[in-house]
């Protein structure tokens, strides 16, 4: 028969371990876990990476980083966060909100916190859009109630079906709860092509009157893409209560990006892939870019988006 020191000494033991392994500052190093109420971003690390991988966006950057570190620190916010990110394709709104995602949550896109929607894959029929509203106000209930601070991602709101995106309506209202649920830690973030013209026509107008691009200021774009994104038919947010209550927080525009931005997005996929820059490949990365006006060529037409495909047949450098 065991004796009973030995018998107590052993529960202590395992209890002692059991406490250990399920303290948790142990298990989250090894289970991605909810941040804890109360935990800020790190300033310093999130203005890093928008300088480092994020290319002739003063704008864009500027405001994030305001409202995002404004938001964290702020002990009780009123509503969540709520982005609307716009411009033509390949000028950094999916890089911005991957970088946003990936100082939230460290596994970024991987993370069981982040959720990406695609309108053109998880909403794709025109006669769906009721179960699509159900579907989606049960996925943001059931991940919320999982983690506060989650965040969701809306990509290709220019597609999305009018009516679809206004299901999510009262999670970003002044609401203390929802059906017993808070969603004033979750962060919301829309990704659009809406507006793009708009912005521009704004950035070329900016040129011939001879001002600086980064005099462009948001006060001179934000109400031309609210009121255009509003009246715009092809976009997921036509007429849509959202924007109608003032909902979002901030439209950021992201303007249409020069020739030497473009280089930069090259020099930077070239480190990527562990390549020596060399700035003549650089050079020639840059000149096989479309530019609009035609004549002028002041403005990459596709900002940086096909820079990996033209860097893959420079690989025989």
């Amino acid at each position: 028969a065991l004796e009973p020191l030995s018998v107590g000494l052993a529960i202590g033991v395992a209890s002692a371990l059991t406490g250990y392994l399920s303290h948790p500052r142990f298990y989250c190093s090894y289970v991605e876990c909810c941040p804890r109420a109360g935990q800020r971003l790190n300033a310093t690390a999130l203005k890093a990476q928008l300088d480092n991988r994020l290319f002739g966006q003063h704008l864009a950057k500027d405001v994030v980083l305001k409202a995002v570190l404004g938001f964290s620190n702020n002990p009780s916010p009123k509503k969540p966060l709520m982005l609307s990110l716009h411009g033509w394709a390949g000028t950094g709104k999916n890089f911005l909100s991957q970088i946003l995602a990936e100082q939230v949550h460290p596994a970024g896109l991987r993370s069981k916190f982040v959720h990406l929607f695609l309108a053109t894959l998880h909403f794709p029929h025109h006669d769906q859009v009721k179960l699509y509203k159900e579907q989606l106000q049960n996925w943001i209930r059931g991940n919320v109630s999982a983690c506060p601070s989650s965040v969701f991602i809306f990509d290709e709101m220019d597609k999305m079906h009018p009516g679809v995106i206004d299901a999510i309506k009262p999670f970003l209202d002044y609401y203390e709860e929802v059906d017993g649920v808070s969603y004033r830690k979750a962060i919301f973030i829309f990704l659009s092509n809406a507006g793009g013209d708009l912005i521009n026509k704004a950035a070329l107008d900016f040129w011939a009157s001879g001002k600086r691009r980064e005099d462009i200021q948001l006060k001179d774009l934000e109400p031309l893409l609210s009121v255009g994104v509003f009246n715009n038919k092809n976009s997921g947010l036509w007429h849509s209560s959202i924007i109608d209550r003032n909902l979002i927080d901030y439209f950021v525009p992201f303007l249409p990006l020069e020739q030497r931005h473009v280089k930069m997005c090259v020099r930077a996929e070239m480190a990527a892939r562990g390549y020596a820059v060399d700035e003549k490949i650089v050079q020639e990365v840059a000149n096989e870019m479309t530019y609009f006006p035609k004549e002028q060529r002041i403005y990459s037409d596709k900002g940086c988006k096909t820079v990996q495909a033209k860097l893959d047949i420079h690989e025989d450098f």
